[in-house]
């Protein structure tokens, strides 16, 4: 039996390392797939595991990045190294928003938005945000080209669009790339910047998760140990594909077609919670 909830924890790591990325929502995806899948764990360790296994996400960041995000790099000229540490100063800033916001109101978007139909509605109100974005930057010039040429305003303002990422459904990459091509930021420079974002973000978010666990008195035992490993390392693995495949996507392509998929999922998952509901 055993066996069977390691394959669940890699199904989890699955949906994760791909949705984390992707415009589409990850924290809905694994509320979605909680439905039919649940790990035979506690309630409160399954809330933890949930947002750890994010780890693995934010190291495939650290690694494919490692280079352009490293300011201690031998072989960066001062100015290169400069410009890393500037990037670094405004990704911190960029996260304060969500940041206070997060602390403030964790815990009711949890205890309130966090089932089924706000995620339906949510996942279809920015699929069609999407669309009508990409329509209207049609054939527009992004004034920022480069993610180092992001100034520390528009890091500050799409910082503030990442506080809409708190509404599970809504995908923390998908409203910070969103509000970053609003700010006429291009399709690359805010995807990068939002993956950067991700780092600190998502390293808090799991620190608090699990330190909420430890101080309610909850424990895990070796076997839960496992599971959080095995569903981490899948993150971490298909993450790295998941990355390389949205740089190289979003190079030729807008984003539209996420917009298609939100509305499309969304209203299948709202059709089933609503029939769930009469039926219940």
């Amino acid at each position: 039996m055993f066996i069977f909830e390691i394959f669940k924890a890699v199904l989890f790591g699955i949906v994760e390392g791909i949705t984390e990325w992707l415009p589409v929502s990850s924290t809905g995806h694994i509320i979605l797939l909680d439905e039919f899948i649940r790990l035979n764990a506690s309630e409160e360790f399954k809330s933890m595991f949930d947002v750890v296994i994010q780890l693995g996400a934010i190291l495939a960041v650290i690694v494919i990045f490692f280079n352009k995000l490293n300011p201690f790099d031998a072989k960066k000229s001062p100015a290169k190294k400069k410009a890393t540490w500037e990037l670094w100063f405004k990704v911190c800033l960029a996260i304060v928003p969500s940041g206070i916001v997060g602390v403030l109101f964790d815990d009711w978007m949890d205890a309130h938005l966090h089932h089924g139909i706000p995620v339906a509605i949510a996942l279809i109100v920015y699929g069609v945000a999407f669309i009508l974005v990409e329509k209207r930057n049609a054939g527009v010039k992004p004034r920022i080209g480069k993610v180092w040429d992001i100034d520390y305003k528009t890091a500050l303002l799409i910082g503030a669009f990442q506080c809409l990422s708190l509404v599970p459904g809504t995908s923390r990459s998908g409203s910070t790339i969103l509000g970053a091509i609003l700010l006429g930021v291009s399709r690359s420079a805010g995807s990068e910047f939002s993956f950067f974002m991700a780092i600190p973000t998502m390293l808090g978010a799991s620190a608090i998760k699990l330190l909420k666990f430890l101080l309610s008195g909850a424990a895990f035992g070796f076997g839960e140990f496992v599971l959080l490993l095995v569903g981490t390392v899948v993150s971490f693995v298909v993450s790295m594909a998941a990355i390389k495949a949205l740089m190289n996507y979003v190079r030729k392509h807008s984003f539209a077609a996420f917009g298609v998929y939100r509305i499309a999922l969304g209203a299948v998952v709202l059709v089933y919670f609503v029939i769930k509901g009469i039926f219940a």
